[in-house]
């Protein structure tokens, strides 16, 4: 991973953290009840937007059935990722809760249908980076 981009998955980490805490008014809670996923999308030049619509009307919802918080989206505000690049937070239970809910996720025929039709053109992506993150004792989610 390039330094700016690096940078730039950090800063949404730290926004992420906070805009959590500003949503829910939430207290510090020594451990949390969740681990968060970070998940970085690069796209094929131009196939963004095709992403955006995809995860807008379709992707989640269907995390959401099948039981993966969607905590938020970013896309960079500027710079050489602004144009192709998705970086989103989840939240689970625990890492074996996100590994059965993405197994589901990937075998429901919904969404087997969405990508194939979504990917009628192109492909859409071309690299995921996943990061899972314990908050820490003074963060503010929950």
């Amino acid at each position: 991973m390039k330094s700016s981009q690096l940078i730039f998955t950090l800063a949404v980490a730290v926004l992420a953290a906070t805009a959590g805490w500003i949503a829910r008014g939430a207290s510090v809670q020594a451990a949390s009840k969740n681990i968060y996923e970070m998940r970085t999308y690069t796209c094929e030049p131009g196939r963004l937007p095709n992403l955006l619509a995809r995860f807008r009307n379709h992707t989640t919802k269907l995390f959401e059935k099948h039981g993966i918080t969607n905590v938020g989206y970013w896309v960079p505000a500027e710079g050489p990722t602004h144009e192709n690049t998705l970086v989103y937070i989840l939240a689970h239970k625990d890492r074996d809760a996100a590994k059965k809910s993405f197994d589901a996720f990937r075998a429901d025929p919904e969404w087997i249908k969405v990508r194939t039709e979504s990917e009628a053109s192109g492909k859409i992506v071309t690299k995921v980076d996943s990061v899972f993150m314990d908050p820490t004792d003074f963060s503010k989610l929950q």
